[in-house]
């Protein structure tokens, strides 16, 4: 007669089903999350563009003669898996709205530990015509230098490649629009990208001088003699490093890559900021760089860095929609709690869906 199950042998049970369910959760956790993108339309020159003499020509060191062209726009932002649905979105909105699509070469920032192949392959699917590279960025040339900031997405060591990208692009790329992952253009990105730096400014981005520029650095900045003399003689603003014009020749010259390293070295011995990358930048630039007109940075739509909550455009026009903040458009949408203005979002994701049908 068959032995009845004791209660021990219902405890090895259940201890085997809960072993059982948690290894197969840390092997979906471990499992990369694949996402499958829509093929975007091509997008043509309209008839006033510039042709790139030699666009078809290979130079001795195999770079394309085009991606060194300076009547090319050319766009620099970061590539990885957690964000790439926005920057599909953001790179199918820069060619939309764009009258000479096929001048614009795009330079993305990858790190070195992420998965480049398939990056550059979603790339290639969604936009076989695009003017792309991919660059890899060493996590470990800034990763000693990063303080933990006041939200862990912040402290990406990725978020520090666009204080690297006068090193990481061509030597003979000398003028870049970067751009973040979290907005959209609707507008001619040529309009920014024609921004005049005047004799001796390194970057154009648009200011915020009503906003309380103190409150991005300690008391412990403020206090030192040393340290709050770095903003005398300037007239310093915020302005959001998501959206900046950039002339990389000066900054090779002007070595600022180093004066943005040094500022970080001081953060690692004394807290004098708590807003991951975006100081640096202000320590260095701030009240010297050139006011771009708002309209092109309508950041802050992801909310603040703890809730994310809804916000509204900023009274004026809008040429770029940046989703700044915790809250990110594709998030809210796939959870279904969007903001209103999330919907403005929506029509350059590129997300093929398991019920999308083709038209």
């Amino acid at each position: 007669m068959p032995k009845s199950p004791s209660l021990f042998d219902f405890h090895l049970l259940l201890l085997f089903t809960i072993f059982s369910l948690a290894a197969a959760d840390a092997i979906a956790a471990a499992r990369p999350i694949t996402q499958q993108f829509k093929e975007a339309p091509q997008f043509y020159n309209s008839e006033i563009c510039p042709k790139i003499v030699g666009e078809d020509d290979e130079s001795d060191n195999g770079t394309s003669v085009f991606l060194c062209s300076g009547q090319s726009v050319h766009v620099a932002m970061t590539l990885d898996s957690a964000y790439i649905r926005g920057s599909m979105a953001a790179v199918l909105s820069i060619l939309q709205h764009s009258s000479c699509p096929q001048n614009i070469v795009f330079h993305f920032v990858a790190s070195a530990t992420a998965n480049a192949s398939f990056l550059h392959a979603t790339i290639s699917s969604s936009f076989p015509y695009l003017n792309f590279q991919v660059y890899s960025f060493d996590d470990s040339s800034v990763s000693r230098l990063i303080s933990t900031s006041i939200r862990s997405a912040l402290d990406c060591p990725l978020n520090y490649a666009r204080s690297y990208l006068a090193d990481l692009l061509p030597s003979c790329v000398g003028r870049i629009v970067y751009l973040d992952s979290d907005l959209v253009l609707v507008d001619d990105i040529a309009k920014l990208a024609a921004t005049q730096l005047g004799d001796n400014s390194v970057l154009a981005a648009p200011e915020h001088c009503n906003a309380n520029f103190t409150s991005y650095f300690t008391l412990t900045f403020w206090s030192s003699p040393t340290l709050s003399l770095t903003f005398a003689n300037r007239k310093p603003c915020y302005f959001n490093t998501g959206v900046m014009v950039i002339d990389l020749d000066r900054w090779r010259r002007g070595d600022y890559t180093k004066k943005i390293e040094e500022w970080m070295e001081i953060q690692k011995r004394t807290r004098i900021y708590e807003l991951g990358s975006l100081p640096p930048f202000l320590l260095v630039f701030a009240g010297n760089i050139v006011a771009v007109d708002h309209r092109w940075n309508q950041h802050g739509l992801g909310g603040d860095n703890f809730k994310g909550l809804c916000r509204d455009l900023h009274p004026g026009p809008v040429s770029l929609l940046h989703w700044s903040g915790k809250g990110k458009p594709w998030v809210r949408l796939d959870a279904n709690r969007p903001c209103p203005l999330d919907a403005l979002w929506a029509p350059y994701d590129l997300l093929q869906t398991p019920f999308a049908l083709d038209s």
